[in-house]
């Protein structure tokens, strides 16, 4: 009878990295590893398949128990990240007229004669 070896679970494991993936990768992933996932801008996360993530708590490859919870963000907080350059309307007031027209004098005729 032959014996066979029984993969001995570590009570730690590696927080795996998780900011990029898809939501269905990044629970795979995370199960794969042994940690299961929260996700509290997204009550739906289950079922929630293309968005990505952008932040994770804790950070990657930090040891923590088997079974611990990896909390996941889908959305930047208000005034984090996120970029802003998507909408690009015309803001109002206007900034005033200036530049190098307030700078500088308005060319004159070439042809005009040279009088002084």
């Amino acid at each position: 009878m032959t014996s066979v070896a029984i993969p001995f679970k570590t009570p730690d494991v590696r927080v795996p990295r998780l900011v990029g993936l898809m939501a269905m990768d990044a629970r795979e992933t995370a199960a794969a590893r042994g940690v299961l996932l929260a996700a509290p801008d997204r009550p739906d996360f289950r079922h929630a398949v293309v968005d990505h993530v952008v932040r994770q708590y804790p950070p990657p490859g930090v040891e923590v128990p088997r079974g611990a919870v990896v909390t996941v963000w889908f959305d930047f907080p208000e005034g984090e990240g996120g970029g802003g350059a998507g909408v690009r309307e015309p803001r109002v007031p206007r900034p005033g007229g200036g530049g190098l027209q307030r700078e500088l004098d308005r060319p004159r005729d070439p042809f005009a004669a040279i009088t002084g």
